[in-house]
């Protein structure tokens, strides 16, 4: 079954985007879709090391319990686009968020350099979430461009790190490039096409849809695999948890615009679902990370207290012969400030 669904090619991935009935779809988002996507294809290892003259490039991957996966992913990246082989990945990082498995010692094994979270920053106490690592990971490396990659994937490949290189070593006006693929539900034996994404589907497509439909043509705006210049991610806030994903891409658009962006096919993901319930609470974070774009001043009425401190709160059931059981779960609402806006001392 993961064969059939890897055999879907980047390039055939992105004729189904492209080539998707658009009469309805917003002129702008339009426009933007025909300009701005790629596959991974378009860029050959040896075109991008020509192009990557004295830059250096850094991968990171922010992982939390992904021993069975991490260390492939490392061993990918270090086969085929590390020294000796090819010299365009400089920096490779896994930073642990906690993990109580043996993902660190396994990334390690396998190549990568693997940081704690609090490798950054020690004097500031550490908070949850994926984007608190990656913040963290952005202030403890020095590469020009950076490459983000989720560590649960298990359909990765290198051209998933050259896709998302290839527009930024090509076009300067290039400063943020996210993922396209399909992302197939597999569970046991039974494959759904496109059956991933569904927070995607429910959240985030929506709140684009209606409240930044130029950027409608983002085809995924949550993925976790996305590339961008040191410049630009230093500028921007840093959502802690879930959100981190689409604020980085609607803040780009508004600190640079639309055409600063940029989207690459890159075939098939495979990667670890999760319930219903855990869905619900990443789509919570992704739409008060969206609230607190649309309303900066509060006039819509929070559950949070807004400090650095301050969580929402989700209520959740589960339902048994006893009855009704009603369920807390913290939703984090934090973001992190810009590392320009950090004092050097820390």
């Amino acid at each position: 079954m993961l064969t059939t669904v890897l055999a879907l090619c980047p390039r055939e991935c992105k004729s189904l985007v492209v080539a998707a009935d658009s009469s309805s779809v917003h002129s702008t988002a339009r426009s933007w879709l025909d300009r701005r996507t790629f596959a991974a294809t378009d860029f050959p290892l040896e075109s991008l090391l020509a192009a990557k003259g004295t830059q250096r490039i850094t991968v990171i991957s922010p992982a939390l319990d992904e021993e069975a996966t991490v260390g492939a992913i490392v061993e990918e990246i270090r086969a085929h686009l590390m020294a000796p082989t090819a010299a365009l990945v400089d920096d490779l990082v896994v930073v642990d968020s906690g993990s109580t498995d043996a993902t660190a010692r396994i990334a390690a094994d396998a190549g990568a350099r693997v940081i704690p979270r609090e490798v950054a920053f020690p004097d500031i106490p550490v908070l949850p979430g994926k984007g608190e690592a990656m913040w963290r990971a952005l202030a403890a490396t020095d590469g020009d461009l950076v490459v983000f990659v989720d560590a649960d994937l298990r359909s990765f490949t290198h051209h998933y790190i050259t896709g998302l290189l290839g527009p930024l070593l090509t076009d300067p006006t290039t400063h943020l490039v996210k993922a396209v693929y399909e992302r197939p539900l597999v569970e046991g034996a039974r494959t759904v096409p496109a059956g991933g994404g569904r927070v995607t589907e429910l959240v985030a497509r929506p709140l684009l849809n209606a409240h930044w439909p130029h950027l409608a043509g983002v085809a995924q705006p949550l993925a976790g695999e996305y590339a961008g210049r040191r410049a630009l991610l230093e500028s921007l806030p840093f959502a802690t948890g879930y959100g981190v994903d689409f604020a980085l891409l609607v803040d780009t658009d508004a600190e640079l615009g639309a055409d600063a962006i940029a989207q690459v096919d890159l075939g098939v993901r495979l990667h670890r679902h999760h319930d219903e319930q855990r869905l619900g609470r990443m789509a919570a974070e992704i739409w008060a990370t969206a609230l607190s774009r649309l309303d900066p001043d509060g006039r819509i009425r929070r559950n949070h207290s807004g400090n650095i401190e301050g969580t929402a709160t989700l209520v959740q059931f589960s339902h048994d012969a006893q009855g009704l059981h009603p369920q807390d779960y913290p939703i984090t609402t934090t973001e992190r400030p810009p590392l320009t806006t950090m004092p050097p001392d820390l």
